[in-house]
């Protein structure tokens, strides 16, 4: 992953995604101490986040990475997918009531135990209920026993402040004021001014009378055994906090719940009956949705054997056999996808079984199978980047220039990025680039260079003839013209 010496590797790529009005920048950077630090459009992520996201955006196929075709839960998603939109909306049905199934499930599988266990849980959830129901707590009110208490711990400092102003306004502003009245009083008539702020001082005489008179009637005295009711009753509520939830609304909120279970425990038998009856309801519309997308399938999985046998003949498997099996698993099996188990089998000799995918021994056989199914499936696939790493390798002649058509063909619907040493696989890139290694400075760098047209037909002789003559050029020219053809 790093270069001797060098204390971290870094990669990162820009991927335009129809979904995304921008392009996607993905990073990588791991540190010699295993560190890894990983970006999608600059938001820090998690490696697994990072593999989540690009596993839909990209598939890479090798000789031994075939992971989409060799993974057997993915094959009833590709017959889905070709199956499209006939099977879709009765998939989506399916799987909304799946997932009411599977609620159903676990509440029919709760356990209370024998009598003696249900008694236990019944005294328990009784003596809670009591205790809460016992507090007659309200909303808010913890809020505002709060509020009380802050005042009585304060209440000799509120008090002893109260009195003061009160002295100072009745002994001192209000004299004054009423003194000042008077003498304005005596020259109003002189000036309008005078008469105005005789006016405006009765107003304020007359504010600091209603003030004095609401401070005189300010009680802020509590004797010891109110304050001790509150600090009792704060007590009960921080009691019954740490038991059933961080508030007054939680506790409320878990009281009701404890009565919904008295009520289930109590009427148990009715309970369950009831549920089973659900169950069977769900379990019954399920099966009806299942044998539809049964036949749906059956029905396609002859249509995509057929056209991925025909697809391997083209590739040079001429005796290969190619067959998606579709299973009816045991009623009541229910899963995700219905009540199927779809697998893909293949015999590559004539006279042989057909066995699963996934026991098929030859790189290049399964390189072919990869690219037959891929073919097919192009249309339908969601993967927007394919990438095939020397699938190529073991395979020559007509089979290589097969392998390139379906590649041409695959990239009508994906971008394909393919690593190939065969020429005629290599003529029918849209772009060509060059990978090599140089040594420089006791170091070995790797390089990609675009090549243009002419660079790319040297290339072409090159891979196909070991040398660049004149003849190999006019080979490789005549390679590339084909290749615009099936374009």
């Amino acid at each position: 992953m790093m270069r001797t010496g060098e204390k971290n590797s870094f990669v990162e790529m820009s991927i335009c995604l129809s979904q995304f009005e921008d392009h996607v920048i993905v990073s990588r950077e791991i540190n010699q101490s295993g560190k890894n630090i990983c970006k999608i459009n600059g938001r820090l992520v998690t490696v697994t986040e990072l593999r989540d996201f690009m596993k839909n955006v990209m598939d890479i196929h090798g000789q031994n990475d075939n992971q989409t075709i060799l993974d057997l839960n993915k094959h009833i998603e590709l017959l889905d997918g070709y199956a499209n939109q006939e099977i879709a909306n009765l998939k989506d049905e399916y799987q909304k009531m799946y997932k009411d199934y599977l609620a159903l499930k676990k509440e029919l599988n709760l356990n209370y135990g024998d009598d003696l266990e249900k008694q236990r849980k019944l005294d328990l959830l009784n003596y809670q209920l009591n205790e809460i129901e016992e507090a007659n707590l309200k909303e808010k009110e913890e809020e505002e026993l709060e509020e009380q208490r802050k005042i009585m711990l304060a209440s000799e400092k509120i008090a002893t402040n109260l009195k003061e102003a009160q002295c100072e306004i009745d002994n001192n502003s209000i004299d004054g004021l009423n003194n000042a009245i008077r003498a304005l009083e005596k020259i109003e008539d002189y000036n309008q001014t005078y008469s105005n702020l005789v006016t405006r001082l009765k107003n304020c005489y007359y504010e600091m009378q209603e003030a004095s008179r609401d401070l005189f009637g300010e009680e802020v005295y509590f004797d010891q055994e109110e304050q001790n009711k509150l600090e009792e009753r704060l007590d009960l509520i921080h009691s019954l906090k740490r038991k059933y939830g961080n508030n007054i609304a939680q506790i409320l909120a878990y009281k009701e719940k404890v009565k919904t279970e008295i009520l289930t425990i109590t009427n148990l038998e009715t309970y369950i009956s009831d549920l089973k009856e659900k169950l069977e309801k769900r379990e019954s519309e399920m099966l009806k949705i299942a044998k539809k997308m049964n036949d749906i399938r059956i029905k396609y999985a002859q249509q995509l054997s057929n056209e991925i046998t025909k697809e391997l003949k083209e590739l040079e498997m001429k005796k290969a056999e190619f067959e998606v099996k579709v299973t009816w698993i045991e009623e009541g099996k229910f899963n995700e996808n219905g009540v199927n188990k779809v697998e893909f089998l293949i015999s590559t000799n004539q006279g042989d079984e057909k066995k699963s995918l996934v026991k098929i021994a030859s790189g290049g056989e399964m390189s072919r199978v990869m690219l037959a199914i891929k073919t097919v499936l192009a249309e339908v696939d969601q993967t927007p980047i394919l990438v095939f790493d020397e699938i190529d390798t073991g395979i020559s002649g007509i089979a290589a220039n097969s392998t390139g058509e379906k590649m041409k063909k695959i990239a009508k619907h994906h971008q394909v990025i393919c690593i190939t040493h065969l020429a005629t696989i290599a003529a029918k890139g849209d772009y060509n680039y060059y990978i090599f290694k140089s040594s420089e400075n006791n170091t070995t760098k790797t390089y990609i260079h675009q090549l243009n047209e002419e660079q790319t037909i040297h290339e072409i002789a090159r891979i196909s003839n070991g040398e660049i003559t004149e003849t190999s050029l006019q080979n490789a020219r005549e390679m590339r013209k084909i290749s615009q053809k099936i374009a």
